[in-house]
């Protein structure tokens, strides 16, 4: 069966809100699209959940984590993002409720994005790889907390904390997902994504020393059999 050709992501925003749950996560896949948002004159913000401190089995949490955080903020800078967050919820064991909820919606309320990307929230990518518990935590908490940043009367301290309500994000993108509807392209950018990812060199080591060029260019080459043969980013387009 011919799965149908993948729409062009929307245009009309200026400002987004990248919500992940550990450093490198936006790299692997998405952040070739950030690039070429960014040098279109968007504002994209990085929100990270953890420090991403139980990623390498070679390195303690207490060592790992400040690695990871620099390897980050060296990433974001490649594509364009200065702006770049981390919170202090535990890396392997990230755990969906309230306090995460109102964590991601308080960023919301203070970033006031019109785009919010989460990560992949379902249990596999494409029904051939398992999803990790943390990224299906983070997706679905990203997801819940755009509705919570909106209602001015779910997480009420926050108001009382000087921030509004905010229900002007008008696109919720998942990145990575296995059921994608839209598509960035990064025919120009491709290169700058790579090097995003490289930028996360010690995680990289920790697992071996893949090729991020020849990772992100298998995805990139099958996002372009469905976006008419350019290389591509894909998102899956969830209602507002």
């Amino acid at each position: 069966m011919t799965e149908e050709p993948l729409g062009p992501f929307p245009d009309d925003w200026g400002r987004a809100l990248a919500v992940m749950a550990h450093p490198d996560d936006m790299e692997y896949g998405g952040a070739a699209a950030v690039a070429a948002w960014t040098r279109a004159g968007k504002h994209v913000i990085y929100l990270l959940l953890t420090k991403g401190e139980a990623g390498i089995d070679s390195l303690p949490p207490e060592q790992c984590a400040p690695l990871r955080v620099e390897e980050q903020r060296a990433s974001g800078r490649i594509v364009g993002v200065d702006d770049v967050e981390f919170l202090d919820h535990p890396d392997g064991t990230l755990t969906y409720g309230l306090e995460l909820r109102r964590d991601i919606a308080a960023a919301i309320r203070r970033h006031r994005p019109q785009v919010v990307i989460a990560t992949n929230h379902r249990e596999t990518y494409g029904g051939t790889y398992l999803n990790m518990a943390d990224h299906r935590v983070a997706g679905q908490a990203t997801i819940d907390a755009v509705r919570d940043a909106a209602n001015r009367w779910v997480f009420t301290d926050l108001v009382d904390a000087g921030l509004e309500p905010w229900s002007g994000v008008h696109h919720l993108a998942v990145v990575a997902s296995p059921q994608p509807t839209h598509a960035v392209d990064v025919t120009d950018t491709f290169d700058v994504g790579v090097a995003s990812l490289r930028a996360h060199a010690a995680y990289l080591r920790g697992l071996g020393d893949p090729d991020p060029e020849e990772f992100l260019r298998g995805g990139a080459e099958a996002v372009a059999e469905r976006f008419g043969g350019r290389l591509g980013v894909s998102f899956e387009l969830l209602g507002i």
